[in-house]
């Protein structure tokens, strides 16, 4: 009731994003409002532009524009290991680091009862097809230590271990730099869990 139409549809379009309640939501449409028409075209240009052309890959299922993936037709890339982690935004995070070089399998999501999905709505399948087909020797699994992801680690160990590969996942634990006196519970469990020798 505080805004005219336009501009609380724009609000309430904003506020569909993660983690962005109403005063965020306000602030971004007001800067919308103070930017160039040419600015605002751009951006909504942008948004339409990927929505269109970004796909999953039809072998790692990692977003991309091109199918196969550029990750894919990378030649250097290791093809025998396969890192496992359940959306796009992992892939991200682990090519940062540039430590690893393998191959890559996006689940586009984790075995989740209460939000309706289940392993048919995973690449589960895909996954393998591929372990079983690439003569894969080390699946990595990514996979954040929630309920979802451990449920979903304990269904894809079930069905990877009899086809042969090393099942590994990353270890957990304390972040560089933190205190131990700070860590929860679960964090100073993990680090403990994954501890190696020195």
């Amino acid at each position: 009731m505080y805004f005219t139409p336009p501009l609380a549809k724009l609000i309430e379009e904003f506020q569909k994003f993660p983690g962005v309640g109403p005063k965020s939501a306000q602030r971004m449409a007001f800067f919308v409002l103070g930017m160039s028409s040419e600015s605002v075209h751009n951006f909504a240009d942008a948004l339409v532009d990927a929505k269109a052309k970004v796909r999953n890959c039809s072998r790692c299922f990692h977003l991309s524009s091109v199918d196969p993936c550029e990750l894919c037709i990378n030649e250097k890339r290791e093809k025998h290991t396969i890192c496992v982690v359940a959306e796009s935004k992992d892939v991200i995070a682990l090519e940062r680091t540039r430590e690893y070089r393998g191959a890559y399998h996006v689940l586009t999501g984790l075995i989740s009862p209460m939000d309706g999905k289940g392993p048919d709505q995973l690449s589960i399948r895909e996954l393998i097809s591929r372990v079983h087909d690439q003569n894969v020797e080390e699946v990595i699994l990514a996979i954040n230590p929630t309920i979802e992801g451990d449920a979903t680690v304990l269904y894809l160990n079930h069905l990877l271990k009899p086809l042969g590969p090393r099942i590994t996942r990353i270890a957990f634990g304390l972040p560089v730099g933190a205190d131990l006196e700070y860590a929860d519970d679960v964090t100073l469990t993990k680090a403990m869990e994954g501890r190696r020798e020195v």
